[in-house]
Order: C-alpha cells, then structure tokens, then sequence
C-alpha cells in the first residue's frame, strides 16, 4: 500500500471529532454541519511556522466568513496552551486539543515525517477543507507561510456565489 492511499481525499467522509476548544468546551464534527470547516492540523503552539499560519488564517476570517466558512486548528497541545497562543498572537481562530494524536491520526495527519534530514513521528501540517461531513479537498505537507491566503483562493474559486 502506497502513502497516498492512506490520505484523505476529495470525497472521503471526514471522521468524526469531539475535541476540546481553548476554553474547554468540546467541539464535534456533527455541531459544525452549518459551515465549510477548514480544519488544519498544525505540530505547536508559539512556534514560528505555525504562528505564521495562524495569524494568516485570523487575518482572513472576514474572508472566510463571507464563504459560511470556519476555521479550526488542531495540534497536540493543551488547552491552556492554546488559550495563552491566542491572547499573546491575538487570534481569531479556534483551536482544538488533541494531546494523544487521535484525530491527527485518523486524517493521517500524524505519522513519520522528515526534520532536519531525519525520519521522525509528528504531526504533518495538513489542511482539509470539509461540508456536509465529507472532504471537499485535502493538503497534506503544506507550508506555513502563504498557506491560508492559497485555501481562501481555493475556496473561492470553488464556492463563488
């Protein structure tokens, strides 16, 4: 079985979630089914790639309001974490806590990756767009930088009026 076998794609049903938010109140998949999710899974809060991302995704809600559109990050850390990463980078996101990995690992947003030239497990930073709990489109190994204003055009593209 090949890698690109085990990855999501356009279509898949999206597994369900129910994680809890930076406040501690639990989000499932199913509560959502109002909206275009952009659910992206990220390796740390604080750091400077995945600051990046998520300062450009806040930067855009607006924009993805217009689409009906919400935007959940996902990454291992605790609650507390996320609640201090969106006070200090003043976020406008949301985001989830996934401390042992299961949902990265259902997206297969968990697995070996390449760091520093070196094979290790982590999270791969990977972004599904989902509606009506199936994936409209999946982005796997994507860079920080750049990222959530290339989703904004996918989307609009994809759901113009």
């Amino acid at each position: 079985m090949t890698q690109n076998q085990n990855k999501l794609q356009a279509g898949d049903i999206a597994p369900n979630f129910s994680l809890p938010n930076e406040d501690g109140v639990e989000l499932a998949l199913q509560d959502l089914s109002n909206y275009i999710i952009v659910l992206y899974f990220y390796p740390k809060d604080n750091t400077s790639g995945c600051t990046t991302q998520a300062k450009e995704f806040s930067e855009l809600l607006s924009e993805f309001d217009a689409l009906n559109a919400i935007v959940i990050g996902i990454s291992p850390d605790k609650i507390e974490t996320h609640k201090k990463f969106i006070q200090t980078q003043n976020l406008g996101i949301t985001l989830l806590s996934d401390v042992a990995k299961n949902v990265a690992t259902q997206y297969h947003a968990y697995g070996k990756k390449m760091m520093y030239g070196k094979e290790v497990q982590g999270i791969i930073r990977s972004t599904f767009i989902i509606q009506n709990n199936r994936i409209i489109e999946s982005f796997y190994n994507v860079k920080a930088k750049g990222h959530a204003k290339k989703i904004l055009e996918f989307m609009q593209k994809r759901f113009k009026e």
